[in-house]
């Protein structure tokens, strides 16, 4: 399994040179399946570039998931050139209950007078998938998902193949119930002895005393969940659209430092950015 970020920023892509580390776009994920399917999750930002790659690589067969469908996960979907290729074959899965209906919420962004071409001129072959924390399987990938603790509900996943498994719980708050959400022994469990944990990790103590409920967790608590699960690599998440690489890297350290404290010296802690790339 092949997983490559394409934006990591959350809730609105930024620029500038305090942002050369860790990236401006937001959330989009690509996963490659050791058969070579490609999977991608979120359309933030970041998915223009991806785009790019696939034209420039002549895919024509995509599966699409959503964790949910707020503005910094859907705004790029415009912007993906596949979707005005005839080649293109998309399967978009979502679950209407906890995301919406994909299909109409995507159109909306694509509606007169904030986009230029509608959601009916696309020519690509697109076919949405309605599922609600059914076991998802794509070749070799087995998804499974949980709801997530967020305004307006989403969802998380759990990516496995062969021995391999991928956690990615974005926009995800520990600490505050929202409707739908799970309690954090849950959260435990889904992400028992991952290879790999991204999690949502945008707010500091300070933050938080004036963010509590927007939906997003201490970059602590996402360490905690880390360790509880046993993961082997922890990788924070959801960066702050207001918070430059040193501030970032210094939340990266100051998990490390934790890490080393509670006796897992051995876990690996990094900062996402949008252009690692995690083969497991």
């Amino acid at each position: 399994m092949l997983i490559r970020c394409w934006g990591a920023r959350g809730s609105i892509p930024v620029s500038g040179r305090t942002y050369d580390v860790f990236g401006g776009d937001t959330t989009c994920l690509e996963l490659r399946t050791a058969d070579d399917r490609v999977v991608i999750v979120d359309a933030g930002s970041g998915i223009r570039r991806l785009g790019n790659r696939l034209m420039a690589e002549g895919r024509t067969d995509l599966t699409m998931l959503f964790t949910h469908s707020h503005w910094d996960h859907i705004l790029g979907f415009p912007f993906f050139k596949p979707i005005y290729s005839p080649k293109t074959r998309i399967a978009i899965h979502g679950c209407p209950l906890s995301q919406g209906n994909m299909e109409k919420l995507l159109a909306r962004t694509m509606a007169p007078p904030y986009f230029p071409v509608p959601y009916s001129g696309l020519t690509a072959d697109i076919e949405h998938k309605g599922v609600c924390l059914d076991e998802i399987v794509i070749g070799p990938l087995r998804v499974t998902s949980i709801p997530l603790s967020h305004p307006n509900m989403g969802l998380g996943y759990r990516f496995e193949e062969n021995d391999a498994s991928f956690v990615f719980l974005t926009d995800n708050e520990l600490r505050h119930p929202h409707r739908g959400g799970r309690d954090f022994a849950e959260y435990v469990e889904f992400a028992r002895g991952a290879d790999l944990l991204l999690h949502d990790a945008e707010y500091t103590p300070e933050d938080y005393a004036r963010t509590r409920g927007w939906g997003h967790s201490l970059y602590t608590d996402a360490l905690e969940l880390a360790l509880a699960a046993g993961v082997a690599r922890f990788g924070l998440f959801h960066h702050n659209q207001d918070r430059p690489d040193a501030d970032v890297q210094a939340m990266v350290e100051d998990c490390r430092r934790i890490a080393a404290q509670r006796g897992r010296p051995d876990l690996e802690i990094f900062g996402t950015t949008q252009d690692t790339e995690i083969v497991l």
